[in-house]
């Protein structure tokens, strides 16, 4: 992993390092065919994508929000929003990941920020009853199974009294109803894993069943 990757900062939030995949990088390059003949899940966590940032810009800016709480970064992919919410002083941090290399690489990235963090490698969308009271989603809706799941899970989640933010640039399928806006950002991205080189991207607040 430190051979196929190279510390850099995500452009929105300079003041988190990562293990990346640089474009002099063979991952980079490497395609999904090719990580499948290799039995290696796409490497969605050596990239920080658009809607994990504006979720990190977030709580970097409004660290009261975070503050003294019970946090779980679902699909936490890097790890970026997850050691932000513990640099901003949460009391406890989970970061969730079903991917063993994306854990892999949240170890490394916390460690190179100094912080600690909880690894969790079960299925969260198979739980139900939760020990967290601020719950993180940066870009989960890009595959409609997933988005599906993960959206009527994270609504329970609310229902059941958590906070629920979700950092998502648009993606194909982020649900029409059961969000509210609470802050928009331009992230600048890189044509080669997006469709334009600046993302509108939109911190929302996952709504409790019904309400819209």
């Amino acid at each position: 992993m430190r051979d196929n990757t190279a510390v850099e900062t995500p452009s929105l939030v300079p003041e988190i390092p990562l293990r990346l995949a640089s474009k002099v990088m063979p991952l980079w390059h490497a395609t999904e065919e090719e990580m499948e003949q290799l039995n290696i899940p796409p490497p969605y966590w050596a990239f920080a994508w658009a809607g994990g940032q504006a979720l990190t810009r977030y709580l970097l800016d409004n660290p009261a929000c975070v503050r003294g709480k019970r946090v779980l970064d679902f699909a936490s992919g890097s790890g970026l929003s997850a050691i932000a919410a513990a640099r901003c002083g949460a009391a406890h941090v989970t970061a969730s990941e079903i991917d063993p290399l994306a854990l892999a690489a949240i170890e490394l990235n916390a460690e190179l920020n100094g912080v600690s963090l909880e690894l969790l490698g079960e299925d969260c969308l198979l739980q139900d009853g939760t020990d967290w009271n601020l719950l993180l989603a940066g870009d989960v809706c890009y595959e409609q199974p997933m988005a599906e799941q993960a959206f009527a899970w994270l609504r329970r989640q609310a229902s059941a009294g958590a906070e629920v933010l979700m950092g998502d640039p648009g993606r194909s399928y982020l649900p029409a109803d059961g969000l509210e806006s609470v802050a928009v950002y331009r992230v600048p991205t890189n044509r080669e894993l997006e469709d334009s080189e600046v993302r509108r991207t939109t911190v929302w607040r996952v709504l409790p069943d019904g309400e819209n």
